[in-house]
């Protein structure tokens, strides 16, 4: 079973956005934009190497650049477990 957006980010997973810059297979002078995201951890980032792996080997139309930013949405700080709440009327 495939761990959640919440789980992901309490074991350190960030959002990773990748900006994929790619010339066209038939117009190799063209360049053309493709824009990933998913969780990932840095600074190893395997979900991303392991994206551009898959797209040198399985797309036709050979990466220019790459760029990326990653952002950690939870901080260890920033999260605390609530055992119990009340309410005032």
């Amino acid at each position: 079973m495939k761990p959640t957006e919440t789980e992901l980010m309490l074991k350190g997973y960030g959002l990773t956005t990748a900006e994929m810059i790619y010339r066209m297979p038939d117009y190799r002078n063209v360049l053309n934009t493709f824009v990933w995201q998913d969780y990932d951890l840095a600074p190893d980032y395997p979900r991303l190497f392991d994206f551009i792996e898959f797209w040198q080997d399985k797309i036709e139309g050979p990466l220019h650049s790459v760029r990326f930013v990653h952002r950690k949405l939870i901080s260890p700080g920033e999260w605390r477990n609530v055992t119990g709440e009340f309410t005032y009327h």
